[in-house]
């Protein structure tokens, strides 16, 4: 069986991944042994431990702890389990701010956080970096060859709940990182625009934080000071990481994501994929009504995207209710299988949970977990032995990579500056068009590839632009020779209008993109709150847009969709351009879920992509497919029961069962069939 290099999968994990972070210091030692016999009745094969250990590895300053530690690794290993070893540096200890209390972050209203939760950390101050790599060296010199060794875990979900300190140490840091940058003082003020509003700075010194200030400050230092908190807390990253590779080499090292776009805002995860061994994620869905499954499906594709298409791993997510949001239901019976084996349909190898033991206390104490306080007895305990298994089964997949249709272009940058002030609607939200593109895409049954907009695009015959208020220029011209080679490109409003200083690039909108589009757009025209627009198409069937309307002057392209009311009406709505090989469609409103199926549908018709209308609605399949062989994954997220056609026969892995033509999935079910040839 073929496995990932040794550098970039968990060392010594021959099943996949299993298990959850192991929180022993919250137990007496007289439960350890419990949890082990416990998790081995469980099929874990991987826990996390150490995440938020560092106040008792290390008590008081210089004097260290380890012992307890030793024992729960030796245990862990006696047991056959690995160990994804974290360094705690998400939380320092109270003696540390005691004396290096300037370590706390500051808001930009000057309000120095304090001590109690966890993350309160001023990624710039020196007195922190020495100390998380004083404590990451003492571990890998400690644990750096232990056998139970799989992986490092540095600190814990970056960006959350604090990215951004605006201290007086981050002022420092952050004109050096201007100075790295932009290479003059000169090119920041260009880049800037600091001549409106007489903002010009005469000197680096004068340059501080974009804290509170009378109204709307400068959006161009806003957006740098996002990308430098951002490098900020990743230089910090590396910093640590480079101590374990030094300190355990063979060892991979990662830290937690968060990717899905409903959970963190403030870290360009492109930047950070290119840094870690492995690339891991939490995951937790949001219960605001929408389809939670959709957002499952979205955030394990950008996971798997910002890994480049390789496997990763899913290394949180629930059992059941969390306890951090309004409301906490819990999941159905069969739903936390269906969301971990999504989760490895879409590339993980493995299904982590948060976390192993359910804690009596402290804030996450309501929040589910593998043991949950009811202990053994319970529905989630018996659906965690069930998944155990049928993890265990699917070990063959490891290291194939999963087949994607489509590509969505996305960007943290273009992101942060579009949620700028004073733009011309605050409903114009570029993550509400993210997950409404790709929710019409998944319902359509075509699995999504996330690319960034400066990316090779030509493996993908459909590519997706939901919302790229900043665009490069280069960006424009890879999006260009994309559709003349024959690709089919579709981009929402509000793209292409600004480069990567927030400047609004030169002549007419959408100034990145109008040559690919063959348009220019005269005037946005945003409509007013509840209001709509209708659209009428050649053939007489009407849609509805809202939100966002624009005067859009065909110069090459044709108009397909016509405004029927409104300010803009008798106007383009929608555009479609012919260009070398390709075709760019245009969408110059916010379409409701009808409206962008039949516009997909029109796209999809350019090219060469394969039609699944038969399967039913919310029923997921998705392949992987490697050296060991190819693997269809049908999920039911329904309440009935299904039939996926297959193409070729094969064997279902969770039953064991030959299937060929039609592959019966049960309401609620997962089917994993190991195809023939």
């Amino acid at each position: 069986m073929p496995e990932t290099t040794p550098e970039t999968a968990p060392k010594g994990l021959t099943r996949l991944a299993f298990g959850g972070d192991y929180n022993p210091e919250q137990w007496p030692e007289s439960v350890w042994a419990e949890d082990v016999r416990l998790m081995r009745e469980a099929g874990v094969t991987m826990v996390s431990v150490g995440i938020f250990s560092w106040a008792l590895l290390e008590p008081s300053p210089g004097v260290y702890d380890f012992g307890w530690l030793d024992r729960i690794i030796d245990l862990l290993h006696e047991h056959g389990i690995r160990v994804d070893l974290g360094t705690p540096t998400v939380v320092p200890p109270v003696w540390f701010y005691r004396a290096h209390p300037d370590a706390l972050p500051v808001t930009a209203d000057g309000v120095r956080l304090e001590f109690g939760s966890r993350g309160a950390i001023c990624h710039s101050n020196t007195h922190y970096r020495a100390a998380a790599a004083n404590i990451t060296t003492r571990l890998a010199e400690r644990y750096g060859d232990h056998p139970a060794l799989a992986m490092w875990h540095v600190h814990n979900e970056y960006g959350v709940p604090v990215s951004a300190c605006y201290c007086d140490s981050c002022a420092a840091h952050f004109r050096r990182w201007l100075l790295t940058t932009h290479g003059s003082l000169d090119a920041v003020n260009d880049a800037w625009g600091t001549a409106f509003w007489g903002q010009r700075y005469p000197s680096f010194e004068d340059i501080l934080p974009p804290r509170t200030t009378p109204t709307v400050g400068n959006p161009g230092q806003a957006l740098d000071y996002k990308r430098f908190a951002d490098a900020t807390m990743r230089e910090n990253f590396c910093a640590e990481r480079d101590i374990l590779h030094r300190l355990a080499p063979g060892v991979p090292v990662t830290t937690n994501f968060m990717t899905a776009l409903s959970q963190c805002d403030s870290v360009d995860y492109w930047a950070w994929g290119r840094e870690v061994d492995l690339v891991t994620n939490d995951h937790y869905l949001i219960t605001d009504g929408r389809r939670t499954h959709v957002n499952l499906a979205m955030a394990a594709d950008l996971t798997r995207s910002v890994a480049g298409g390789a496997p990763w791993l899913l290394l949180e997510h629930s059992t059941s209710g969390v306890n951090w949001q309004p409301r906490n239901p819990a999941k159905a019976p069969g739903q936390m299988a269906r969301n971990s084996l999504a989760h490895v349909a879409r590339g993980s190898e493995g299904a982590m949970f948060f976390q192993w033991r359910q804690s009596r206390r402290g804030a996450e104490k309501f929040h589910s977990a593998m043991l949950p306080h009811g202990g053994t007895d319970t529905r989630v305990w018996r659906e965690v032995v069930e998944l155990g298994a049928d993890l265990g089964s699917l070990a063959d997949i490891r290291g194939s990579r999963t087949e994607a249709d489509v590509a969505v272009l996305w960007d943290w940058h273009s992101w942060w500056a579009q949620n700028l002030d004073w733009r011309p609607s605050q409903d114009a939200d570029p993550r509400e068009r993210a997950d409404a593109f790709y929710e019409a895409l998944y319902d359509r049954h075509l699995t999504v590839d996330f690319a960034h907009p400066e990316s090779d695009l030509s493996a993908y015959p459909l590519v997706v632009v939901p919302a790229l208020y900043l665009m490069t220029e280069a960006a424009g011209n890879n999006l260009r020779e994309y559709v003349e080679n024959g690709g089919t490109l579709v981009v929402s409003f509000f793209s292409g209008i600004v480069d990567e200083h927030d400047a609004v690039h030169e002549g007419a909108y959408p100034g990145a993109l109008r040559d690919v589009l063959g348009l220019t757009v005269e005037e946005f025209s945003p409509l007013p709150a509840g209001a709509s627009v209708r659209l009428t198409g050649p053939d007489g069937t009407e849609r509805t847009g809202d939100v966002w309307t624009e005067f859009v002057v065909p110069r090459g392209a044709e108009t397909v969709w016509t405004y029927a009311d409104g300010l803009t009406a008798g106007q383009p709505a929608v555009t479609r351009h012919r260009l070398g090989e390709g075709t760019a469609w245009y969408v110059s409103t916010r379409l409701g879920a009808e409206g962008l199926d039949a516009l997909l549908g029109r796209a999809a018709a350019d090219t060469r992509l394969a039609q699944r209308a038969e399967l039913p609605r919310d029923v997921e399949v998705v392949v992987r497919s490697g050296e060991s062989g190819r693997y269809l994954f049908a999920i039911n997220h329904t309440a009935a029961d299904t039939k996926v056609p297959l193409a070729t026969a094969g064997t279902e892995l969770l039953t064991g069962e030959r299937t060929a033509g039609r592959l019966a999935v049960p309401a609620g079910a997962v089917r994993v069939v190991r195809l023939d040839g």
